[in-house]
């Protein structure tokens, strides 16, 4: 096997440059992403039917076609129809596209993580004449974005690396850069591992900040719980000599 492994570890120096545009999409279309699935699930949960028929409509189109399909329709495509969108940069149509897409499958994570709460919950704090809104607010939203985080990180990780189909409308990228290396060098196995290697390194260190992240948002459920189990220990240590002087 004829492996270069100097030329291997100079990619190393080369290939993060183009990280930060990589990050940089990947963040905007997963921001773009949180408020339209936000919006879709209130639509999912709303009363009126033709809201709830538009967002089970959206959800099943841009879940059902492929990603580079609707990167191009909406490069190449929308500026036929709209002459305004000629002067639409790679860049934006990346980000507006691969936004709406992975809004489709936030939709039904935050539509799950809501319906996850307990509804016993809700009804108490109806019973208290507590507003629906503090209730959302206070009561709902923290628990189920507890709920939602693994899935929407899982879908932050998808995004990362779907980020490499800008390449196809012009955009260079971490894909697109070594992509560029490897026309150039011939030496496509070299150049396509250490690409690899290197998102996998971003997706290690976001899993890692993830868990930190639920680990501190579920640090104030613990210690409820904790608070429980300590109030409860006393009782069953009452009633278990009392039952044994009983006896």
């Amino acid at each position: 096997m004829n492996f270069d492994w100097h030329y291997f570890f100079s990619l190393f120096i080369k290939l993060p440059a183009y990280v930060p545009i990589t990050l940089l999409m990947a963040i905007l279309s997963m921001i773009l992403a949180i408020f339209i699935g936000g919006f879709l699930t209130s639509l999912q949960l709303s009363t009126i039917a033709p809201l709830r028929g538009f967002a089970h409509f959206y959800i099943s189109l841009f879940r059902g076609m492929p990603t580079l399909v609707q990167l191009f329709i909406i490069f190449y495509g929308l500026p036929q129809i709209f002459p305004a969108l000629r002067g639409l940069s790679a860049f934006v149509a990346v980000v507006v596209g691969l936004g709406f897409k992975q809004a489709s499958y936030l939709a039904e994570i935050f539509r799950a993580a809501v319906n996850s709460v307990d509804k016993g919950q809700i009804e108490a704090g109806q019973s208290l004449n507590i507003s629906r809104t503090k209730l959302f607010l206070n009561v709902v939203l923290p628990q189920a974005t507890i709920n939602a985080l693994p899935a929407t990180g899982n879908t932050f990780v998808s995004l990362v690396k779907e980020t490499s189909l800008a390449f196809t409308l012009g955009l260079t990228e971490l894909f697109g850069d070594g992509k560029l290396i490897a026309g150039q060098s011939f030496k496509y196995f070299e150049t396509y591992l250490a690409v690899g290697i290197i998102y996998w390194l971003l997706i290690t260190i976001y899993t890692w900040l993830q868990h930190l992240l639920e680990n501190s948002l579920q640090t104030p459920y613990r210690r409820t719980a904790h608070v429980i189990n300590q109030s409860k220990e006393p009782f069953s240590e009452h009633r278990t000599e009392a039952s044994l002087k009983t006896h």
